[in-house]
Formats: structure tokens, C-alpha cells, sequence
């Protein structure tokens, strides 16, 4: 019997994988927030040497008092837009999935409706929205409405190649056990996209943060576009930073969400890491 070496006996416990994936983590985030924290200093210090004024760009320590000041407006905002966001992300994911769906199914209809999807994403999304306003008022259903129409077309395109990019030997085996187009697709080419449909979904769900907010500067009563639209009015340059500081903040957890949820549904899928 081999002797096993104490240091992988100490690797294999808890306390040592939980060290290690801190380590990892910490490796990830430990440049940005590195960077973010230069930035920042250097972002201060220049406006305090050269006098810049807060009407023009302020200083980081006015967007944090003018964050502080505002929590409460800012806060209520940002439940508003996070629930646009969730749901225009949702019908999104929805309608891109079933758009996918039809073109690869249905050759005929496909050949049809994917130059028609491909021709409707070139149109100016700004321009939709006063459209939106005025064919649903002012309430949910423009913005949601915007949100799908920036946010549906990466995920219906990247689950197009995810399902025709099925190795043919696999799919003429299926042919020659007599399978049909539609076990073919549910069995085969679906299960197959999964990688390039939760990279779209990843696309799709920062888009669907730019949709909230054009959605809320053409028509809105609430939400952070509608703060930054304010604030500008009254030349509050402060608070349009902070608002948009907020904006950030959702893009960056509404992306890591789907990372998340990429994780959990393909984790065999390759993911992006820096050596």
C-alpha cells in the first residue's frame, strides 16, 4: 500500500477547497476593484485641482452625498426599474426562444420570418418609443414593450446557431431510426443550444437595461430614467451620476444573474477566464 502525502490529504478537506475558491474569487475581482478605486482617486483629485465645476462633472464624494441625500427617491426608482427589467427580460427570453423555435422548425415559415427579424432589429429602438406611448399609455406595457424589441433578437440568434450547429453525422443517425423534425429538434438541437442560448440570455439581459430606461425617458412618472430626466431639468448634475451609478449597478447584477443561471443549467459550458 502507497503512501498518500499529507499535503493532498489537507488539500481534499472543506476548509481547504473553500480557501481555494476564495483565492480564486478574489483573484477575479481584486484588478477591478483596483481599478475602480484608482479611478475614483484620481477622478477626485482632478476636480478638486482644477476647480471643475459640479454643474459640469462632480466629484465623486457630491454623487455619494447626493446618493445619501436622495436614498429614499433613488431607492424607489430603482425598484421600479428593476421590475421593468425582470419582466421585459422574461418575455424577452420568451419570444426569442419561441421565434428560434419556429425558424428551425418550420422551414418554409423560417426562410420567411428571419429576414423579416433581422430587418425589424435595424430599426431605431428611440424611435419605437414614443410609438409605444402612444399606442399603450404611460404605464408598463410601453416599457416592456421596448425591452423586447432591443432584447429578444440575441437570444433568438444565438439559439439559431446553437441548433444548426449539430454535428450532421448526429442528425442523420436520427434520420435513420426514423425520427421526426420535431423529436429531432426537442432531443437534439435544443438540448444542443444551451451554451449559445445562455450566452444570448447574458446579451439580452444588459439590453434589457437600455430598454428600460428609453423606455422611461420617452413617457414615465417613476424609475431611474425618469430621475436622471429631472435631475437634468434642474441642473442637478449630481444626482443624474448617481442615478446612472444605480443604472450600472442593475446592468452588472441583472448580467451576473444570468451567470448564475448559465452555471446552474450548462455547466459543462465552457466559461470565460483569465489565467
Amino acid at each position: 500500500m502507497s503512501d498518500q502525502p499529507i499535503t493532498n490529504l489537507s488539500e481534499s478537506r472543506p476548509e481547504s477547497r473553500f480557501a481555494s475558491s476564495w483565492g480564486a474569487a478574489t483573484g477575479s475581482w481584486l484588478p477591478a476593484v483596483i481599478l475602480l478605486l484608482v479611478t475614483i482617486v484620481v477622478w477626485e483629485a482632478v476636480v478638486r485641482i482644477f476647480a471643475i465645476s459640479a454643474f459640469i462633472i462632480p466629484a465623486p464624494s457630491e454623487i455619494a452625498q447626493s446618493l445619501v441625500a436622495q436614498w429614499g427617491t433613488l431607492m424607489q426608482a430603482t425598484l421600479v426599474t428593476a421590475g421593468e427589467i425582470l419582466f421585459g427580460f422574461l418575455v424577452s427570453v420568451v419570444v426569442g426562444i419561441a421565434i428560434a423555435l419556429v425558424i428551425v422548425r418550420f422551414d418554409w415559415l423560417g426562410r420567411a420570418l428571419y429576414p423579416l427579424v433581422v430587418l425589424f432589429q435595424n430599426v431605431p429602438k428611440v424611435a419605437l418609443a414614443p410609438i409605444f406611448i402612444l399606442w399603450f399609455g404611460y404605464g408598463l406595457a410601453p416599457k416592456i414593450g421596448l425591452i423586447l424589441v432591443i432584447a429578444f433578437f440575441p437570444v433568438t440568434l444565438s439559439m439559431l446557431a446553437g441548433m444548426q450547429s449539430v454535428d450532421r453525422s448526429l442528425l442523420s443517425l436520427m434520420n435513420s431510426v426514423g425520427a421526426s423534425r420535431t423529436q429531432i429538434l426537442f432531443r437534439i438541437r435544443v438540448p444542443h443550444s444551451l451554451p449559445n442560448l445562455m450566452a444570448g440570455t447574458k446579451i439580452a439581459a444588459t439590453l434589457s437595461v437600455i430598454g428600460a430606461i428609453v423606455g422611461e425617458f420617452a413617457g414615465a412618472s417613476d424609475g431611474l430614467g425618469y430621475v436622471i430626466q429631472f435631475a437634468s431639468t434642474q441642473l442637478d448634475t449630481a444626482l443624474v451620476f448617481a442615478a446612472l451609478l444605480l443604472v450600472s449597478v442593475l446592468g452588472i447584477a441583472f448580467y451576473y444573474a444570468a451567470e448564475i443561471l448559465e452555471r446552474i443549467v450548462v455547466p459543462w459550458a465552457p466559461k470565460f477566464s483569465q489565467s
